[in-house]
């Protein structure tokens, strides 16, 4: 079997990074063993999850950095201005657009976050993009099902 790709937003990266428990924390921990899933981000997740962590806990940027220096999480870059625009429409909330476009890109199986508004409570954001789109917990029931 190969490796399901889990493509996190900055709301389950904080999630992930900061508790030490949690949906979020347990699948980044299953990337470090580099059997069941391989985590991707963008270099947007990256920068919102930093600028959050330094609001909300500034001391656990250090943390936060070391984690990304972990080599589980593979980041990719940003899609361009033209493949955003190659799929307008397919969020109602634009500012998300570069998120949904940057899991597609990357082939993810999975995108993971705690957006509900923009996100989980949409399920045509789902449909339109090709995606599982779910909870950090809806995920890892997901890939508990692939282990068999």
């Amino acid at each position: 079997m190969s490796k399901a790709k889990v493509f996190f937003d900055s709301s389950a990266l904080f999630a992930g990074v900061i508790p030490a428990t949690g949906a979020a924390r347990a699948l980044l921990l299953l990337s470090e063993g580099d059997v069941l899933i391989q985590v991707i981000v963008s270099e947007q997740v990256i920068g919102e999850t930093e600028r959050n962590v330094a609001r909300k806990l500034p001391r656990a940027l250090s943390y936060y950095r070391e984690a990304l220096c972990s080599g589980a999480i593979k980041i990719v870059s940003d899609p361009t201005g033209e493949e955003v625009k190659a799929h307008q429409g397919i969020i109602a909330h634009e500012a998300d657009a570069p998120i949904i476009v940057a899991a597609i890109e990357a082939k993810a199986d999975y995108l993971v976050t705690l957006d509900r508004q923009h996100f989980l409570d949409d399920p045509e954001v789902a449909q339109r993009s090709g995606l599982r789109i779910g909870s950090p917990g809806d995920c890892l029931a997901w890939v508990r099902n692939l282990a068999g």
